[in-house]
Order: C-alpha cells, then structure tokens, then sequence
C-alpha cells in the first residue's frame, strides 16, 4: 500500500493552473525525485501535501487515511514533515534549542528529547556550534539543522523542497549523506532537487511536472531522457 498518494489534485490561481489533474503515489521506503523546470508546479504540489495549501479539487491520502484539507500541524503529528526552500529555524535561540523546541512540539519527553538532540548534533557536525543561536550559522549549517529538527522524531513521510540549493559542496554532502543513512533505514522520502546529479544519485524513481501536470513518471534515468521532460527544460532555458 502506497504511504502518500494523490487524486487528480488542482489548484488555480486567478486563470493559471499550479496543479492540475495529479495523481502520484509514494512507497514505503522510496525516495521520490520530484523534478521539473522553474514555475511547473513543485512547490505548490508540496504546500497542498503538508496542508499549507488547501486544493480546488482532488484528495491526499496518508495510508488509508483522507488528509485533505488538514493543517500542518495535524498532518504532522501523523507523520508528515515538510523541509522548506528557504530555510525556516529560529534564528534567535541556540541550535540545541532548536532541537529541543522541535522535538517536544512532537510529542516528546525533555529527556527523550534531549538525547536524540546530543545523537543528531553529532551525526549532522553541528555539536560545535550547538550553544550558538540559529542566526549565526552559515546557510548550510541552518540546513542541516532543519534536518535535525525534522528528524529528532522520524517522520512517516519527508517532504525536501530544494535542500540543497546555494549550499556549499561539504554541507550538500553531508545531507545527501543524511538522507542515504535514513533512507537505508527505510524513511520515506519526496526530494524536489533542481541538482539532477543528486536526483539520479539518490533517487530510483522520479516524477516530472510542467505547467502544473505530471508528464513522466518512472525510473530517474527514463524520466530524464523523456522527449517530454527535455522539451520542457529547454522550452524554460528558451523563456529565460
């Protein structure tokens, strides 16, 4: 049984069409590369999935269970966590309070807590800056924290809006380091990269959107030499 999938989804905004028609499923366990050239729909498809916004038409199912229309909070207390394009921490506390914070709005014990906090301090490099606040990391190191805050408890499903953008190669390696460890551990995954290298590498099967519909769907290697899918990134090169 799929862990997320979707019903002819869509959404409009005034007379443009940001999701339309899409059904997608994800398996337990998989990374999913979820591609596309800039305005295809991505990140709409991702806000409607972690409830940040509500579809037209269409239905989200988590298991067996109807999701549509939940909020953030509600999706992810089942499960369902969302990493963010431009990366959202609190700039203002320390880093191992980050942690903290994120890990006791999920449900856990301060000890529990702060355990997982000292385990992914260490995994992520970021023990040595862990009394620093948020604000004063580099951009890759606010990554890596998100990463932290939104794995101290496990999600069922990850969903990765452009991680690794504008990012410096070690931090990009050091997540895409994460992401196997997790991935072997059997965590689901929704990466929407515009690094098709780290498409390919980490993801065995993608789907691609244009103009808010899905126009392939397979293995990565196939997706990528789809007429359909090249048509697309050079008709967007073209409009640039």
């Amino acid at each position: 049984m799929s862990v997320l999938r979707t019903e002819g989804l869509q959404k409009h905004f005034g007379g443009i069409s940001a999701v339309a028609d899409c059904s997608i499923a994800v398996e337990p366990g998989e990374i999913l590369g979820l591609i596309g050239p800039n305005g295809s729909g991505k990140t709409s498809l991702l806000n409607i999935l972690s409830g940040f916004l509500a579809p037209d038409a269409g239905s989200v199912w988590l298991a067996e269970e109807v999701v549509t229309g939940m909020t953030p909070v509600q999706l992810a207390r089942r499960g369902l966590l969302r990493m963010f394009q431009m990366t959202r921490v609190f700039t203002r506390i320390t880093v191992v309070d980050n942690m903290l914070t994120a890990g006791l709005a999920l449900g856990l014990s301060e000890r529990e807590a702060e355990r997982r906090t000292e385990s992914l301090l260490d995994e992520l490099a970021l023990a040595q800056v862990r009394y620093l606040d948020a604000g004063q990391l580099s951009g890759g190191q606010k990554k890596l924290l998100e990463f932290g805050m939104c794995f101290i408890e496990p999600p069922r499903i990850a969903l990765l809006d452009e991680p690794f953008a504008a990012v410096h190669p070690v931090m990009r390696e050091a997540m895409a380091g994460f992401i196997r460890r997790r991935h072997a551990l059997g965590q689901t995954f929704i990466l929407v990269s515009h690094d098709m290298p780290i498409i390919v590498d980490l993801c065995p099967r993608a789907v691609c959107m244009n103009a808010g519909r899905v126009i392939a769907s397979g293995a990565t290697r196939t997706v990528l030499q789809s007429a359909a899918v090249i048509e697309a990134y050079l008709a967007a090169s073209a409009d640039v």
